[in-house]
């Protein structure tokens, strides 16, 4: 069976899905683990997210990868989206990177363990969780799979729980800019402009789906030195929303806070504003673009694959026990 160590890794399961004329039946399924627990196996599958009781399994194993991203490689994209989504306060550790926006979202509010420490492993952890108690703070690690399988794994032993599986979906910039292969709905949307700051209507929807926009939120949004804010209006009502940002030396276009009010979904808005960001993109010289996504987000998934984008990596974020 299974162990936490496998998580990041890519298995096959067999699961029990009846039984027929007295025999069991069986089906198999592909996947990289994204979560172990008690009750559940979860997989991130070609076709979507998968989470199979673990009553149901009959039998799983890790299997050899497939062609992956290099270690490099994934530490290079979290850097750029580190780069992306800046803290206003940060520390380092050796090579990891201390993050902290008076707790607005978990991507500016953890430690991003890539590179090395300059300590041991448990001391190090040691040290998040001391840096994080003098802001007051939770201690959170986001760990990309399975590059920091070993940190899960020291994670593990200590009690630490785990959030949603995140996708770290990429995409050649020329698949967005390219022209669609019919006419989209969006084809008959109204333009989408892009401004160097945000609208007061755009912030309400950002902090709408994020709970608030504290002052340390606002230096996150407008901290990267290239970076667009996608507005579709109609009638003069704000009707989707989107930020894009260039980072990673100039290679990626980072794609965040897609939203589009609820009234006017299902009419190709958001990919409207995707590809206008790429647009923009391509304009600076990025190559690829990149976003990150919650697994059991289904309809943004879906979204992002008519559009081309595949997963690059995943990561959770850890979260420390209760003192």
């Amino acid at each position: 069976m299974l162990r936490q160590q496998d998580v990041g890794h890519r298995i096959v399961v067999r699961r029990i899905v009846g039984i027929r004329e007295g025999r069991t039946l069986f089906s198999d399924a592909l996947g990289e683990l994204v979560e172990l627990s008690e009750t559940h196996i979860t997989l991130s599958t070609d076709a979507g997210p998968l989470r199979v009781p673990v009553a149901e399994v009959h039998r799983a194993k890790r299997v050899p990868p497939a062609r992956r991203p290099t270690a490099a490689a994934v530490v290079a994209l979290e850097l750029a989206a580190d780069e992306a989504w800046p803290a206003p306060v940060r520390g380092r550790l050796g090579d990891w990177r201390l993050r902290w926006a008076d707790g607005w979202t978990g991507r500016a509010n953890s430690a991003l363990p890539v590179g090395d420490p300059d300590r041991p492993l448990p001391a190090a952890l040691d040290a998040v969780q001391r840096w994080y108690a003098d802001r007051g703070g939770p201690a959170l690690v986001n760990t990309p799979l399975p590059l920091a399988a070993p940190v899960g794994a020291e994670l593990d032993a200590r009690g630490w729980t785990s959030r949603p599986p995140v996708l770290v979906q990429t995409v050649p910039l020329r698949t967005l800019t390219a022209p669609p292969a019919a006419a989209p709905l969006s084809a008959t949307a109204p333009p989408v402009t892009l401004a160097d700051a945000p609208a007061d209507d755009w912030l309400a929807i950002a902090a709408g789906r994020k709970g608030g926009l504290p002052d340390a939120a606002r230096q996150v949004l407008t901290g990267t030195p290239r970076v667009r804010f996608a507005e579709l209006r109609e009638d003069g009502r704000l009707l989707a929303v989107g930020r894009g940002t260039v980072t990673g030396g100039g290679r990626w276009l980072g794609v965040s806070l897609l939203e589009t009010v609820p009234q006017a979904r299902r009419r190709g808005l958001a990919a409207a504003v995707v590809r206008a960001l790429a647009g923009w993109g391509a304009a600076e010289g990025t190559t690829h673009a990149f976003l990150q996504v919650e697994q059991s987000n289904t309809g943004a998934v879906a979204l992002y694959r008519g559009l081309g984008f595949t997963t690059h990596h995943t990561y959770l974020t850890r979260v420390a026990p209760a003192a």
